[in-house]
């Protein structure tokens, strides 16, 4: 099919297609791994959000007759606050790319295109755990990213404090083993002993989720535990395998990388257990990854060079309020 025997207007059709196709081609593995709670934001009701905990006691108390019963007691935890930032680019299709048969170029421009919006989305979300062990990092536009939690603290460390307690916490693993049976075990005692709320109470909400980067060794071995009928470490027949089924795999993509989104390998052993129900990780979406076409003789058209140029568009925010809905091993045998 030749761009040649388009009208304008359906050329625009199209590249809105493209972009849709684009758009579900994206794997957002962050954003549909269940970690992070979704949030739409309005138009015209500010550039920030925040975001507070707030808890109350596990217990009651006994009553004897007659006597008034007790107040229950209600605990704010820490807050963060979330502030909304665009990201943009332009795509440039030149007079020749839509006049001269150029159409693969094309298509391949506008469903890239339609790709950067989401991709780009799951990669700031995924870098809050890349880069959770320390309270902030450098993005891949020189911007300092505060990746504190509501303690000040980073999201995975040795000991997180409580807005009510004076008890600690720490949610990595210590050691930093890598993914074994072994080391499952460690992390599931951990949880067990180093869950709490603000009152310094045991929370006991079930941990449904295991991530792990994309390394293959990790990968594999996350899915011999559990997949398998019998247990991986048995040597003989017969044996039960405890974690088959127990956890949700979720494999981020983006996990093993730097600011920039390159590969690094110093992450890619990184894995931990989550828990869905207690998460405290918002994400906030003022404006939707979109494309906004050109039209002709609009100043979306180079009036020098007669190119089209497509604007691809985002707005959205994140924040991590506390860390104790979250449990990681670098695996990379720190101490």
């Amino acid at each position: 099919m030749e761009l040649t025997s388009i009208e304008f207007t359906d050329f625009v059709k199209i590249a809105q297609v493209l972009w849709i196709k684009g758009v579900d081609a994206v794997d957002n593995a962050m954003l549909n791994s269940g970690i992070v709670r979704r949030m739409d934001i309005p138009e015209n009701t500010g550039n920030k959000r925040e975001f507070s905990e707030i808890e109350t006691n596990r217990y009651l108390h006994k009553k004897s007759e007659g006597d008034q019963a007790k107040r229950a007691k209600i605990q704010q935890g820490y807050s963060k606050t979330m502030t909304k930032y665009r990201v943009a680019e332009n795509v440039g299709i030149t007079y020749e790319m839509r006049k001269e048969n150029k159409y693969p170029e094309v298509i391949a421009a506008l469903t890239d295109a339609g790709k950067k919006g989401p991709e780009t989305m799951d990669l700031d979300m995924t870098h809050r755990f890349t880069f959770g062990t320390a309270t902030s990092y450098t993005d891949r536009d020189g911007d300092t990213i505060d990746t504190a939690t509501g303690d000040t603290f980073q999201l995975f460390y040795t000991a997180h404090t409580l807005k009510g307690s004076s008890t600690t916490y720490r949610n990595r693993l210590a050691n930093n083993p890598a993914l074994s049976k072994g080391a499952m075990e460690a992390m599931e005692k951990l949880i067990v002993e180093e869950t709490y709320n603000n009152l310094g109470e045991k929370m006991t909400a079930t941990f449904d989720k295991l991530f792990t980067s994309d390394d293959p060794n990790t990968v594999n071995t996350a899915r011999e535990y559990l997949r398998s009928t019998a247990s991986p470490d048995a040597n003989h027949a017969g044996v039960v395998n405890v974690y088959a089924g127990k956890y949700q795999h979720i494999i981020l993509p983006r996990l093993a990388t730097t600011a920039t989104g390159a590969p690094d390998s110093t992450k890619a052993k990184y894995w931990g257990l989550v828990s869905t129900a207690l998460s405290s990780f918002y994400l906030g979406v003022w404006e939707q990854p979109h494309m906004i076409a050109p039209t002709v003789g609009s100043n979306g058209e180079d009036v020098q060079t007669d190119d089209w140029d497509f604007r691809v568009r985002a707005g959205y925010g994140m924040c991590v309020v506390g860390s104790t809905w979250v449990k990681m091993s670098s695996g990379d045998a720190t101490a």
